[in-house]
């Protein structure tokens, strides 16, 4: 016998009996009060012992402000942020790449600091003021797009090649330039160090920035 399973058992516990209980404990609500009310309180949130309100598993209401908009959702309490704004609002600037919160293609601003929209619930977000890449640029006639300075910037220093990451360098740079307008080369290593170019597009995106500061110095075009 395991020093484990033979403390369980001294205080009465089971890694089964526990198991055991936990199912019991989950099948509750739909015994007491069936499957319709179940559906009902994980819609609309329960509150627990503790105080607590407990949303899901289904979908519940969500209202998202993003880039301006109020967004009313009903959405999964396990839906991040990232697919929220893809398949939910129809917003593809963010992009899925790793999924796991280190590569920076799904960076969206979030009441201004930059965030990976992979790594937060949707839920978690609301109240607070999103900001995608398809913020930045303006509709002008003819329903053509003006690009914001930074994207032109871009696009004139070949800073992007399959351009997968390049919407979330954009937001992690105008994020670093909305607190920074004129940062130094170390500066501008350390703001962007989130995101990561598997094609190496590294010293366009410098020259950017670098052109970014120069015009914050007054050295340059606006």
């Amino acid at each position: 016998m395991t020093d484990e399973k033979k403390r369980d058992e001294e205080h009465g516990l089971s890694r089964r009996s526990f198991l055991r209980g936990s199912a019991a404990a989950g099948l509750a609500p739909l015994l007491a009060g069936g499957v319709a009310a179940a559906q009902e309180a994980a819609e609309e949130g329960v509150r627990s012992e503790a105080g607590a309100t407990v949303l899901g598993p289904g979908p519940v209401p969500v209202k998202l402000r993003i880039n301006g908009e109020v967004k009313a959702l009903r959405l999964e309490p396990r839906v991040t942020l990232l697919d929220a704004l893809r398949q939910d609002v129809g917003l593809t600037g963010a992009k899925r790449v790793c999924d796991r919160g280190t590569c920076g293609a799904c960076t969206v601003l979030v009441d201004g600091d930059p965030v990976y929209a992979c790594s937060l619930l949707a839920v978690a977000a609301q109240g607070q003021e999103i900001e995608t890449v398809e913020s930045l640029g303006s509709a002008v006639l003819g329903g053509a797009v003006a690009l914001h300075p930074l994207q032109a910037a871009f696009v004139r220093n070949d800073a992007q090649q399959c351009g997968f990451c390049t919407p979330g360098f954009v937001v992690a740079a105008k994020a670093l330039l909305d607190r920074n307008p004129s940062p130094t080369p170390d500066e501008v290593v350390d703001g962007l160090s989130g995101n990561f170019c598997r094609c190496g597009t590294y010293a366009g995106i410098e020259a950017t920035m670098a052109e970014m500061a120069a015009k914050a110095k007054g050295g340059g075009d606006a």
